[in-house]
């Protein structure tokens, strides 16, 4: 797609950003990067799970720079995540080594370990709480030292080796009613290096899936179980935790004797357990469960749930349900790729447009003289 240069635009672009940055600094406060990263935890880490790149304080700063707007602070993120070097490559990650925080089930009310509700949203009122308006380092300190009294038990059972927990699915697999699972250890593909093709693998599915706009992802998923191929998925596990992360010696690639630990990330896994009716002998059908997996950086559990249910979609194509169509949703989530095509319409259009603005004169105006020649 071309474009006609404009001329004489340069100071009225060096103004334009003048006033951007005035739109941001006219009240006279300064938000700082270390207050995002302490008080908008669910921005930070759905920043950094679509832009691939798992550093908070990175993710505040793009938050910083883009007033809040999640779709340019990925844009920048992106942006920034290009230029950096690679060089090394995570040793293989178990998701039952996660430490975990939160772990529920809606399949099972008893589960081993037991169900862990952890930080999440989902038990508050939803009401407006008035008394964060008036919240002081004073209060917050205050608060803190009660809680951490009235919970060092609690501390210490959270620290401890008992929350790493079995994944609830290896219990059905035992009992046959789900399929066994083999790790498959092949080297993924990677979306960021080379191009998307279809039709797609499963490494290269989850990759968007995870890089994927939440709000997108999280719609793609709600049509699914509304009406586009008609399921109602349980949630076999849902857990919240930290996950180690290893590095292999930079002289030694492919040997896993010599690891070193890097640190944590943490991450949201969801399994999915998907009902669906199989076909067996002679003509019977029984009912059966399929698994469809999400992963994402930090918590963000609406996501990687949503994204478990388009990836089991996406595992059994169906082009009469867009949702099923791995090119429709592959290629419409990603929120840089969508927000940068609807914003390019703001960029001139001059020629194009004035070509078909012609073509629309041409056209009145041989009607015009049609309906003329009529009346005469």
């Amino acid at each position: 797609m071309g474009y006609v240069a404009v001329k004489g635009g340069t100071q009225a672009i060096e103004e334009a950003i003048k006033r951007l940055k005035y739109e941001r600094l006219h009240k006279e406060q300064v938000l700082e990067t270390g207050q995002i990263e302490a008080g908008m935890r669910g921005l930070i880490d759905q920043v950094m799970s679509e832009s691939s790149l798992y550093n908070e304080k990175l993710a505040a700063l793009a938050i910083k720079q883009a007033e809040g707007n999640p779709e340019e602070a990925v844009f920048l993120l992106r942006a920034y995540r290009s230029t950096l070097p690679r060089k090394h490559c995570s040793q293989i990650i178990e998701s039952e080594d996660m430490k975990v925080e939160r772990r529920i089930s809606a399949s099972f009310k008893d589960i081993p370990g037991g169900q862990i509700l952890g930080a999440a949203t989902d038990y508050t009122h939803r009401l407006l709480d008035f008394n964060l308006m008036n919240e002081t380092e004073k209060t917050v300190k205050e608060w803190l030292s009660a809680y951490a009294i009235e919970n060092s038990s609690i501390e210490e059972l959270m620290n401890g080796p008992e929350l790493v927990l079995p994944k609830v699915l290896d219990y059905l697999r035992k009992e046959g009613l789900i399929p066994p699972l083999e790790n498959n250890d092949a080297e993924p593909d990677d979306v960021t290096r080379e191009s998307l093709e279809f039709p797609s693998s499963r490494s290269q599915r989850l990759q968007i899936l995870t890089r994927g706009e939440t709000g997108a992802v999280t719609s793609l998923a709600y049509a699914v179980i509304r009406g586009y191929g008609a399921l109602h998925p349980t949630v076999g596990e849902l857990r919240v935790g930290s996950l180690p992360i290893y590095v292999g010696h930079p002289n030694e690639e492919g040997s896993d004797e010599d690891e070193y630990y890097i640190g944590n990330i943490k991450a949201t896994e969801a399994e999915m357990l998907m009902p669906f009716m199989a076909e067996k002998e002679k003509g019977s059908k029984e009912l059966e469960f399929e698994i469809g997996y999400g992963l994402c950086f930090g918590q963000n559990e609406t996501k990687a749930i949503a994204m478990g249910i388009l990836d089991n979609c996406l595992e059994h194509p169906d082009n009469s349900f867009p949702s099923h169509n791995e090119e429709f949703v592959l290629l419409h989530i990603d929120s840089v790729e969508s927000t940068g095509f609807i914003s390019h319409l703001k960029m001139p259009h001059y020629v194009t447009f004035q070509s078909k603005l012609d073509s629309v004169r041409k056209t009145k105006g041989k009607t015009e003289e049609r309906e003329e020649v009529r009346s005469i």
